[in-house]
């Protein structure tokens, strides 16, 4: 592992982010397609990186967008890169993680794909009235914890819970408007960006940025600090970290 990327020297309690963006900073599609693979072209690289910090962390959260946009995908390790699947194991073991990272998934509404495979063994946070929505339609072995009565789910409080139950070293997979939130409320430390080589173009279709539905700049300028800097290719792999 360190040969292929390096040591990563996560802390003991750590938010971080992975996302890959085209060069003119695209990283969703508005048509539900999952522009993830699209925008990296299933790049090996990239997806090792995905498993390798997937591996590292206590919970994978992400937004039911998200969720919604990936069917039939596994956020775990192994899914997206198995030819290290047995790295990846051993890595967890001598972190002494559980055999897979706990998936979390955000949901202000309780609608999410209820035949996605993603849900068993899943934890959703949701609010009282998306609770009421999806807990008898969830798999026995999916979670579900309420969190407010308001119309959204406060982060501050989701992430809190994580933290009390035990999820210390958390990766967000939650797509722009979580990532917004989250530098928001100040929880996220460290942000992983593959800048992939190919252009994405913007028009009718809406598409999104790293960051949405926060507007930082100037009234609020958040400046991260560069902690590392990779190239394979064409494709550059940034690592920032963040002011808490």
């Amino acid at each position: 592992m360190n040969r292929l990327y390096g040591r990563l020297g996560f802390a003991d309690r750590v938010v971080y982010s992975n996302f890959v963006s085209s060069v003119d900073g695209v990283v969703t599609f508005g048509s539900g397609v999952s522009a993830g693979s699209v925008i990296s072209g299933k790049n090996p690289a990239d997806r090792f990186l995905m498993g390798l910090l997937r591996a590292c962390a206590d919970a994978v959260v992400i937004g039911v967008g998200t969720l919604r946009a990936t069917p039939g995908h596994l956020w775990t390790p192994a899914h997206v890169c198995p030819d290290f699947a047995t790295e990846f194991a051993t890595l967890r073991n001598t972190l002494r993680r559980s055999p897979e990272p706990r998936l979390v998934i955000l949901s202000n509404r309780g609608q999410l794909d209820f035949d996605h495979p993603a849900l068993k063994g899943a934890l959703v946070i949701t609010t009282k009235d998306g609770a009421k929505r999806c807990s008898s339609r969830v798999p026995s072995s999916c979670e579900v914890i309420t969190l407010g009565t308001g119309k959204a789910v406060d982060i501050k409080r989701a992430f809190a819970e994580m933290t009390r139950v035990g999820y210390e070293v958390v990766l967000t997979e939650g797509g722009p408007h979580v990532m917004g939130e989250l530098i928001k409320s100040r929880l996220l430390d460290e942000m992983f960006l593959t800048l992939s080589p190919v252009i994405a173009g913007r028009d009718k279709e809406h598409r999104l940025g790293m960051v949405e539905g926060v507007e930082l700049l100037p009234r609020i300028p958040v400046w991260s600090r560069l902690r590392s800097a990779r190239r394979h290719g064409d494709y550059l792999f940034l690592r920032y970290a963040l002011p808490r």
